[in-house]
């Protein structure tokens, strides 16, 4: 094997850290024995140095040529000969797939003398000019930031109209460039590997990468493969095929074919393509050995295959496979399919699947008995409903503050940016495996392509004799193709009903394989998956989503409305308010206990930011200077202003709350402990089994739970008939977590609020950062995703570990949750897995998902052990 250069028979397919996604598969394809075109890759690892250095590795080019000769060997051509010529093609291909992000440039090594060798051997003079047309626009463009609108449309030429059109292509290229076209083959070679190189830190391919969180320093490999034609006529043709539909799953041969045309003809969407079973009438031998060929690399990768392949004159060749991307739907239906065929196993399939897909498909549908008749149905490519205003580029969407739909004759890489911002992507041109339809599926975002029956200009859109414009509002169907005029109502997703008990699975293939791989993530899992929730309405759906239990009641949403008026006066030292609120309290704490019977309710004891309970100052400025002004008595305004004026906050996330306010204002913390303590004996009494635990907030130091400890504990004894009660505390301060050890002797259990702490050790007011310059951050690659939505392992995490390590030590049998909405975070709760938390606690919604992804956790821990 060589240092940077490998050749298709040296690698397979577990190289992709070192030959890229299509390298490795190229590599396992030449191995199976599969009609591979000859090439060899040039290694990530060569990018790399490329990158970093801004030049080619020593010996690099060396390399080249001598994989190059020996490829030459093979085929019995030479690169670039005058008589007949062997022609290059130039591709990118990193770990990670990253369709159309980065560059491909084909036909390296025609030129003045080749093109009219390639005539001759051909015996297609328009191939051959149209081949050379197509190199110097490609080259241009990638390799020298030629503008791809400078270069006039090729069209329906013949060969002396090809000629021209290159002779034009060159003067473009001249003034662009300041050069000739270069002529001498080897630098045409060396050249476009350098703009592949250069490729992986293209703005889209950034952005990419930024939006699919896949690492910026891996780089990519390049392919360099002998050019095989599908535009050689009738007989030839290129088409994508999937072993699988990518759309829904079901089995069978699903795909794309174009005939007489090249490979970026179809991904591009430009001309509109005929399924793959019609390739059958029209070439059935090829069709035949590509079926064949489509089994065998499904058993091979043991999963949904997506394959590009070109027909020469007959002659089928395989350009490349790897394992598709699926919508979320697929990705369950498929992963069900091959445990039943004995293909993989259970464990394998909980990898196969992701918390972040169940959470699409638990979106809303369209209503379709309330949809208006469509304007039109093209491919269903990406499923999902999404309804917003019409913009028709790129950079319009990314500039809207409310939902569009971006609509585009077909999209490209350049369309990333807006394809990111919009809430779904319409195109009149293309099928399933055009660039749009690759990429939303690949993202998630609903997708309707091939609308032929749109007519797209640059502001406006006709169908039927109706005209739409910018800033009209439109809905698309992406599982069924539909696209409607206006906002098209909508309903709760099947797999909702499902959860919320309204549906069975059976007969269902969607719903039967969730319910399948949620019932062996649910076996699986070591963390418990607990709920936030602050009523018994809540309470009860998550209990339907699988939640054991609740893992933070905020006790402070209970006391908004008519309520708030009571905490006014508790402020104000009126403590016969205190009197108020108990029967409430217990009342609520009743109805909660009721729904979680049998499981474990978490109470926290009131933290708000005091002002939300207060009236502003400037509101109440104003109503007592308007009395004074009329000589009237401001009365309880004026009491209340010098309250408020005596409490008021700058930054009221870091003042008088939590357990701070409840040392302050005597009673309140007593009054919710005897409501929980009182509410759980009458369920008691009522035959139920009320487990509560109470949580104390925002303690920085151990002696402030000592006092709210003793208290409660005093008033837990005098309830007669209330169960045992745990007493624990929200570790959300950082201090609270480096004296985890301390705290742990006065505390029961430990649940982190990770939201925070997350706002607490960066420094950061939540509410106020992530518009400012978040976004600039992310691009900046300070951090690849926001804190706030994924925990920071580094930072945050640490002090996890932190904490978890010294409570432990104090209390082996401490136990140890999260409140924060990191609990719902699939990335955070492999952290939370890892950290050797109990159980995380999330929104009833993401249950479903937490429950997932802590199944997939435990697999993955276990694969990982095993491999060791």
């Amino acid at each position: 094997m060589s240092g940077y250069v490998y050749d298709f028979i040296e690698g397979n397919k577990d190289l992709k850290d070192l030959l890229g996604g299509k390298g490795a598969n190229l590599a396992e394809m030449t191995r199976m024995g599969l009609p591979v075109p000859p090439g060899f890759t040039i290694t990530t690892e060569a990018c790399q140095e490329y990158l970093r250095t801004g030049s080619m590795p020593t010996g690099l080019l060396a390399e080249v040529e001598h994989h190059l000769r020996q490829m030459q060997t093979r085929i019995g051509r030479t690169f670039g000969d005058p008589r007949d010529p062997l022609l290059l093609s130039v591709r990118s291909g990193a770990k990670f797939s990253m369709p159309g992000m980065m560059e491909t440039i084909l036909d390296i090594g025609l030129n003045d003398s080749s093109v009219a060798g390639l005539a001759r051997q051909s015996g297609d003079e328009r191939f051959a000019w149209d081949s050379y047309r197509r190199l110097i626009q490609m080259f241009g463009r990638t390799v020298f930031d030629v503008p791809a609108g400078e270069f006039e449309d090729g069209g329906d030429r013949d060969a002396a109209g090809l000629k021209e059109l290159v002779e034009a292509y060159k003067k473009v290229f001249q003034a662009h460039t300041g050069r000739d076209f270069p002529q001498a083959i080897h630098e045409q070679l060396f050249l476009a590997i350098g703009a592949v190189f250069r490729s992986w830190n293209a703005e889209r391919a950034t952005l990419y990468r930024r939006q699919e969180r896949i690492p910026q320093d891996l780089g990519t490999a390049v392919n360099i493969m002998a050019m095989v034609f599908g535009n050689r006529g009738d007989d030839s043709g290129t088409g994508v095929a999937f072993t699988r539909d990518p759309a829904t799953g079901l089995r069978g041969s699903y795909g794309d074919y174009l005939r007489n045309a090249q490979g970026e003809d179809v991904v591009a969407g430009i001309r509109n393509t005929i399924g793959l079973s019609e390739l059958a009438t029209i070439d059935p031998a090829s069709y035949r050995q590509l079926l064949s060929i489509m089994q065998r690399l499904e058993q091979r990768y043991r999963d949904l295959c997506d394959i590009e392949f070109t027909i020469e004159n007959g002659k089928l060749w395989m350009l490349q496979t790897r394992v598709g991307k699926r919508t979320p739907a697929a990705a369950f239906v498929i992963a069900a399919q091959l445990v039943d065929e004995g293909t993989i196993t259970l464990d394998e399939a909980l990898q196969r699947v992701t918390g972040q897909q169940l959470a699409q498909l638990m979106f809303p549908s369209f209503d379709e008995t309330t949809a208006p008749p469509p304007l039109t149905t093209g491919v269903a490519a990406s499923p999902g409903a999404a309804a917003g205003a019409i913009v028709f580029d790129s950079a319009a969407a990314a500039a809207a503050t409310g939902p569009v739909i971006l609509v585009r004759r077909e999209t490209n890489p350049d369309d990333l940016p807006g394809m990111i911002a919009a809430q779904g992507i319409l195109t009149s041109r293309g099928g399933k495996t055009s660039h749009a339809a690759v990429v939303a599926r690949g993202m998630g975002k609903t997708c309707v392509c091939g609308a032929e029956e749109l007519e797209i200009s640059d502001d406006r859109l006709v169908i039927g004799g109706r005209t739409l414009y910018a800033g009209d509002v439109i809905s698309i169907d992406g599982t069924n193709g539909r696209v409607y005029a206006g906002s098209v109502p909508v309903h709760a997703s099947k797999v909702v009903r499902y959860f919320e008990g309204e549906l069975t699975a059976h007969g269902d293939p969607l719903l039967s394989a969730i319910e399948r791989l949620m019932i062996h993530a649910d076996h699986s899992a070591r963390l418990g998956v607990h709920a936030n929730a602050d009523t018994s309405a809540d309470a009860a759906r998550a209990r339907r989503f699988g939640a054991t239990g609740i893992g933070l009641c905020r006790t402070e949403h209970m006391f908004l409305g008519d309520r708030r008026v009571l905490i006014e006066r508790l402020i104000l030292g009126e403590h016969d308010a205190l009197a108020a609120l108990l029967p409430l309290q217990r009342t609520d704490f009743e109805r909660l206990f009721e729904a979680m019977d049998g499981l474990p309710v978490t109470i926290r004891l009131i933290d708000p930011p005091l002002h939300e309970f207060l009236p502003s100052l400037e509101e109440l400025t104003a109503r007592v200077a308007r009395a004074t002004a009329l000589g009237e008595d401001p009365g309880r305004d004026g009491v209340l202003l010098a309250a408020v004026r005596r409490m008021h906050e700058q930054n009221p996330m870091l003042g008088l709350r939590g357990v701070r306010l409840g040392l302050v204002v005597p009673g309140l913390f007593a009054m919710q402990v005897r409501a929980v303590a009182e509410a759980a004996a009458a369920r008691v009494a009522a035959g139920g089994d009320p487990r509560p635990e109470i949580m104390v907030p925002l303690v920085g130091a151990v002696q402030e739970l000592e006092i709210v400890r003793a208290e409660a504990e005093s008033i837990l004894a005098s309830v007669p008939g209330a169960p045992p009660i745990r007493i624990g505390t929200m570790i959300e301060v950082p201090r609270a977590a480096l004296t985890a050890g301390q705290i742990a002797g006065a505390a029961e259990f430990f649940s982190f609020g990770t939201n925070d702490l997350t706002q607490m050790t960066w420094g950061f007011s939540r509410d106020d950062v992530e518009g400012a310059f978040f976004g600039r951050y992310l691009s900046l690659g300070v951090f690849a995703t926001s804190p706030f939505e994924t925990i920071d392992p580094d930072g945050v995490g640490e002090l996890v570990r932190i904490a978890v390590e010294r409570g432990r030590a104090t209390r082996p049998d401490l136990t140890v949750g999260v409140c924060g909405e990191h609990g719902g975070d699939p990335a955070s709760v492999h952290f939370f897995h890892e950290a050797g938390l109990d159980y995380v606690s999330c929104s009833p919604f993401r249950v479903p998902i937490a429950r997932l992804e802590a199944g997939r956790a435990a697999v993955a821990t276990a694969a990982d052990s095993d491999s060791r």
